[in-house]
């Protein structure tokens, strides 16, 4: 016990102990946060924007499955139905002699050709998806995801006749029974791959490349991405400028500014 004690100090505490027991809405609690959080919350819009870019670099690759994807499955249902309906061999007219539908196992290539070469055209549609395969890895043209999206699914739709239908593995026969006025008779997958060659040949004689890029153009991707439009139509104008022999034009401030002469310079 020490010799000398405040009274007031005494009191002081007293009542302070007192409030803090009775009271505890007005203590305040120490801080909780890191000392990185606030770096952290500065990195989440960054991190978002990261992954919409990642997101949008990858879309043309999920446009070109989609569309494999779906013609897979409706020529595999058509032909189906095909075998089911048309198994007696009559002929459904649909639009006069022009089109209709008739049953057809086909031993050859689409619209049957080279009638008795499945296994060659097997191995051949094999190699073409395995290139397609490859060649999505550099896809950026959502245009060229539709094209070889519907070579894919084509390729891939008359592969499955040719691996599991009879006579047997590699040799069988494909289902065709869309009859063409009596000229050839084809498939679902057949017209995919019809399809497919007039917008390869469309895409390749105006210049898009594979990449999103055009022939020509500098630095002008065919799909425009977040914040790629507004850099890439700057550069498009400071080449212009470049190659006219336009000079940029200044300020109107700035060359009154040069002109105007202080007294001390007039003397």
């Amino acid at each position: 016990m020490p010799d000398h004690v405040d009274p007031a100090s005494s009191v002081e505490e007293a009542a302070g102990n007192a409030c803090g027991a009775g009271n505890t809405d007005n203590v305040v609690s120490l801080p909780t946060d890191n000392p990185f959080s606030a770096m952290e919350r500065s990195m989440k819009p960054q991190e978002n924007g990261e992954a919409g870019r990642k997101w949008f670099k990858r879309l043309p690759v999920i446009v070109l499955w989609l569309v494999a994807v779906a013609i897979i499955i409706v020529d595999q249902a058509t032909k189906q139905w095909a075998l089911s309906a048309l198994a007696d061999g009559r002929h459904m007219a649909l639009i006069g002699h022009a089109l209709g539908l008739v049953l057809v196992r086909n031993p050859g290539a689409a619209f049957s050709f080279a009638t008795g070469q499945t296994w060659v055209f097997a191995l051949i549609a094999s190699l073409v998806v395995v290139i397609i395969i490859r060649v999505s890895r550099n896809l950026a043209s959502r245009s060229w995801a539709v094209a070889l999206g519907l070579v894919l699914g084509g390729a891939v739709g008359n592969l499955i006749d040719r691996l599991l239908r009879e006579p047997g593995f590699l040799r069988g026969h494909v289902i065709d029974f869309i009859d063409y006025g009596g000229y050839f008779v084809g498939n679902v997958a057949d017209i995919a791959i019809v399809l497919a060659a007039a917008g390869i040949i469309i895409l390749s004689l105006g210049g898009w490349e594979i990449d999103g890029t055009r022939a020509g153009a500098q630095n002008a991707p065919e799909d425009g991405g977040a914040g790629g439009s507004a850099s890439s139509i700057r550069r498009g104008s400071r080449v212009h400028r470049k190659n006219s022999g336009e000079t940029p034009s200044k300020p109107s401030g700035s060359s009154e500014a040069a002109t105007r002469t202080t007294p001390a310079e007039q003397q």
